[in-house]
């Protein structure tokens, strides 16, 4: 099947997604709750619509941009390097929607303006139970080897994901007989479950604050099997009509002119910081105990540690608390601004190995 290229509000060159846009219901996000934790609807098959931030949150992105471009923009750095070793012989960046989307676009640019390597680059879904979407792979691998293929996410949290990928590349080699590198590179692992990232550190990589407006005005993907026939990708609501407050072309800008600037600070052939992987997947198993215990939460999927997946619960789901390392820090204002406006309570422990974890509150159903 011919498809048309859809690329959101990005260039051509930039990215493809390998999604289709589908109108999707609004479901209320406490309807949404109710019917995911009762089990009668996956949380992939329905969407609560985004709004657009209002001039106080956009304030917190732009500040958030401030503190933290630099260090982003030298993990990007980082991150393609890594890239550049470990795929010799040809690049396609694969990024995971959504998330994953501004770093591959980032990415791709960083390898062409400072490696002299061109990469491809496509943004393709993967769900949580459901696996990735299989006929994206398929249309990728028509035009690329296996071995040239990078995934890409911002960051890991407890590694679901991560470990997603790995059961859904196994199926793949075993339906379609193509063996597929189950390595996920991120600019920061805090599980311990990526093959490559730049970091471990829980900081505020600044894409995470927004929605949409920062990724092309795509929703996250959504897996409606009424509306997609056997060989389409998985869907997605476009938010065209947000064009006129879309930051996702200024925010590849920002973060490229910061890597200038870092370009030209870097020592070559620098010592690549090996992470502890044990160690990291060690700590984040002690914490998910330990919160489900404190608590009484019977799901670890209700668990979401760490600055970004806290910042998902915040503006996608119903959430009970907040946690916080500490009650000032500029890398998590943003969470005490959507915890405030939400009357979601906020706790204090200054020994937690993250610097924010969110619960998602589990409601009673029938």
């Amino acid at each position: 099947m011919t498809r048309a290229p859809f690329t959101g509000s990005y260039a051509l060159d930039d990215v493809q997604f390998l999604l289709k846009p589908i109108t999707v219901p609004d479901t209320p996000v406490e309807v949404k709750e109710s019917l995911i934790q009762s089990g009668r609807k996956h949380y992939s098959e329905m969407l609560t619509h985004e709004s657009l931030p209002s001039d106080d949150y956009l304030g917190l992105f732009y500040k958030a941009m401030a503190l933290n471009q630099d260090r982003m923009a030298n993990h990007l750095l980082v991150l393609a390097e890594r890239i550049l070793a470990t795929r010799p012989h040809g690049i396609t960046l694969v990024s995971l929607a959504r998330a994953g989307t501004p770093i591959g676009v980032l990415l791709k640019h960083v390898l062409k303006r400072y490696l002299n390597r061109e990469a491809a680059h496509y943004s393709i879904s993967i769900i949580r139970d459901i696996g990735i979407d299989q006929n994206a792979l398929r249309f990728i691998l028509r035009h690329h080897s296996s071995e040239s293929l990078v995934f890409v996410d911002g960051w890991t949290g407890k590694g679901v994901i991560a470990r997603q990928l790995q059961r859904s590349l196994d199926d793949f080699a075993a339906g379609d007989g193509i063996k597929i590198p189950a390595e996920l590179y991120v600019l920061t692992d805090l599980s311990g479950f990526a093959a490559v990232a730049a970091s471990s550190e829980d900081y505020l990589i600044p894409s995470s604050i927004l929605n949409a407006t920062v990724s092309g005005l795509t929703s996250r993907s959504v897996y409606d099997k009424n509306q997609l026939s056997a060989d389409d990708f998985h869907g997605c609501l476009y938010y065209d009509w947000f064009a006129p407050q879309d930051l996702s072309k200024y925010f590849i800008d920002a973060i490229l002119a910061r890597t200038d600037s870092r370009w030209k600070k870097r020592a070559r052939n620098s010592k690549v910081v090996e992470l502890n992987r044990q160690h990291l997947q060690s700590v984040s198993k002690h914490f998910l105990q330990w919160i489900a215990s404190r608590y009484g939460i019977t799901n670890h999927n209700h668990i979401k540690p760490g600055i970004g997946e806290a910042t998902r619960v915040l503006l996608r789901r119903q959430a009970q608390l907040l946690l916080l390392k500490e009650t000032e820090s500029e890398a998590t204002r943003h969470l005490q601004w959507l915890a405030k406006s939400r009357h979601i309570p906020v706790e204090i422990f200054a020994d937690i190995p993250y610097r924010a974890a969110a619960l998602i509150r589990e409601v009673k159903t029938s």
